[in-house]
């Protein structure tokens, strides 16, 4: 298959990319800073790096020029803001938009036409628990999180009928770069949260991405992927 990752550099990203890669795929993945860590990716896994900003809707159609029709695209660029409602600014907010929400409308649109030429095709959208539930001093994320929840099931089932699947993940608390400025004892509180009494690993999520890109009968779901963390 022909699988597009965006904000496949690292974290959960180059999890789900070399779990792509591995298992035969043909692998592609926007980035748009860390270009070492892209460069070595492409190194380890034979997949193609993309340098792309995707709240920048002429860069993404530039970056798709490059590519065949997909077959699955996994909407996982994302960045995160933490602070009270009071002190994000304007220019944060709409970033956070841009980057969240816009990035999945520029990169679904710009994969659509080879999708309904086949009348086949998988998205997976990344949202995240605090979408589901919110989380106080994280609200410009949870809001982002939130409409990727409600665009993705209004996806489902606009493009159910041209045989395209669009389904959900809501990762929990996943080691990775997002959670590098944490407080150790804020993690570990976390960790003692969460039923199974672990932290999610990057690789967890790209399980699930895989599971949901494959599964031919799976459409307009939200999957939880937080060890228990919040369930719904």
């Amino acid at each position: 298959m022909n699988i597009l990752i965006t904000g496949g550099s690292r974290g959960i990203g180059a999890a789900a990319v070399k779990l792509f890669a591995a298992r035969g795929d043909r692998v592609w993945f926007l980035y748009e800073k860390s270009y070492e860590k892209a460069r070595a990716l492409s190194f380890d896994t034979g997949a193609v790096g993309i340098c792309c900003d995707v709240a920048d809707e002429a860069a993404v159609q530039a970056a798709f020029r490059e590519l065949p029709p997909l077959d699955g695209l996994v909407c996982n660029a994302g960045i995160a803001h933490y602070g009270l409602i009071s002190e994000i600014t304007p220019d944060a907010w709409r970033r956070i938009f841009a980057v969240n929400v816009d990035g999945i409308f520029h990169c679904v649109r710009a994969a659509l036409p080879g999708m309904l030429q086949k009348q086949a095709g998988a998205i997976v959208t990344v949202s995240s628990m605090w979408g589901q539930v919110g989380a106080s001093c994280e609200a410009a994320y949870s809001a982002t999180k939130g409409a990727v929840l409600a665009l993705s099931k209004a996806l489902a089932q606009e493009l159910g009928p041209s045989g395209i699947r669009v389904n959900a993940i809501c990762p929990g608390v996943i080691q990775t770069d997002m959670c590098a400025n944490v407080a150790p004892e804020v993690m570990e509180s976390l960790r003692e949260q969460t039923p199974i009494e672990k932290l999610g690993r990057p690789e967890d999520v790209a399980q699930a991405m895989a599971y949901l890109i494959d599964a031919p009968f799976v459409t307009g779901q939200v999957l939880g992927v937080n060890g228990g963390f919040v369930i719904t």
